[in-house]
């Protein structure tokens, strides 16, 4: 008797193959999830700078072939065993938090995003260039049905990030707070401190986009090639917050003492040069410099909720997966306007 075939279900994926190589599309078995995991159907997925690490082979340990990706937007296709509250055809998200272990010191204290076995989508496993994509359940976020899928992408990390380093920054309604760069995550900061109640000042290289910024919600725009930043901001009062979202440990070491009285340099942006500071700067009014990565899955749905009420949406420009290659260039680039997002 003829043997009969059985057809197997295929997807897109756009994937690195080793460190440094270009993007593949290809095709791939659709994976089954887990127990545990459930299965997307992505429908969005942003292109975040620290893709590099995966691109670029700049993250220990990561395994190839590898599918970039952490600022995912889908619906749940399947479920595996054991899978409960999360129901087939739920709009969720995934951001860079993509597990914890629960087991270690830090898991146990309720500090999951510093779990030591932390998973990180794209990285650990693979992320949202594809079409499909298994994920834990402790990595998932609820989405809210107005928010659509390429505007949410970029809020599940630039998002998330800025949220919660202002919400955290010690400022109160009215107080200045500043940000450093307008572009994909400041172009989101000055939205969120505006609706915060912040007073805003932003910050940033030459005068092409104090229009936008003003348009974003700031109150000031403050040159940094022509004008000396820290006393600009002590003119306005002294910053409570400064957050500082451009990669430059240069603008930052600049601004820190435009800070007022117990104000709190936030830094987001990543630099691998030092920032410069005496501690003389730090004593003198109680100055703080913190550090502020992404955070969980309910702080997530916190930046999604809180943007669906206020109106805080990303600037994106959108490419179908099978330009993965051109996205990713012209998020590499910084040209992009802000937010680069693929769409399947």
């Amino acid at each position: 008797m003829p043997t009969t075939q059985v057809a197997i279900a295929t997807m897109k994926v756009a994937q690195i193959t080793k460190p440094g190589a270009d993007f593949e599309i290809v095709d791939r078995e659709i994976p089954v999830p887990g127990s545990g995991q459930v299965r997307i159907k992505v429908q969005a997925c942003g292109v975040c700078h620290s893709d590099v690490f995966t691109k670029e082979g700049q993250w220990p340990g990561i395994q190839y072939p590898r599918v970039p990706g952490h600022e995912v937007v889908g619906i749940v296709d399947d479920v595996g065993v054991g899978v409960t509250g999360w129901n087939k055809g739920q709009r969720v998200g995934v951001g860079w938090h993509g597990g914890h272990d629960g087991t270690c010191l830090e898991c146990r204290r309720g500090d999951f995003r510093n779990c030591r076995n932390r998973k990180v989508p794209g990285i650990s496993y693979d992320g949202g260039y594809q079409q499909y994509m298994v994920a834990p359940v402790e990595a998932l976020a609820a989405m809210p049905d107005s928010l659509g899928d390429a505007e949410a992408a970029p809020l599940l990390c630039a998002g998330i990030t800025t949220f919660g380093a202002l919400r955290s920054c010690g400022a109160r309604p009215g107080d200045l707070v500043a940000v450093i760069g307008v572009g994909g995550l400041g172009h989101l900061a000055i939205q969120f401190a505006n609706k915060f109640g912040y007073k805003v000042a932003a910050i940033a290289r030459g005068s092409a986009n104090a229009t936008l910024a003003k348009k974003l919600g700031a109150t000031h725009y403050i040159d940094s090639t022509s004008s000396n930043v820290a006393a600009a901001l002590q003119q306005l009062g002294g910053a409570q917050a400064i957050l500082a979202t451009a990669p430059s440990s240069k603008s930052m070491s600049e601004a820190i003492d435009g800070l007022a009285p117990n104000g709190r340099l936030m830094v987001v942006g990543a630099d691998s040069a030092a920032i410069e500071v005496t501690p003389i700067q730090l004593i003198t009014g109680v100055r703080t410099i913190q550090g502020w990565a992404s955070e969980t899955p309910a702080d997530s749905e916190d930046t999604l909720r809180f943007a669906e009420l206020s109106g805080v949406r990303p600037m994106i420009e959108t490419y179908p997966l099978e330009r993965a290659a051109e996205a990713y260039a012209r998020m590499i680039s910084g040209k992009a306007q802000f937010r680069v997002v693929l769409t399947m």
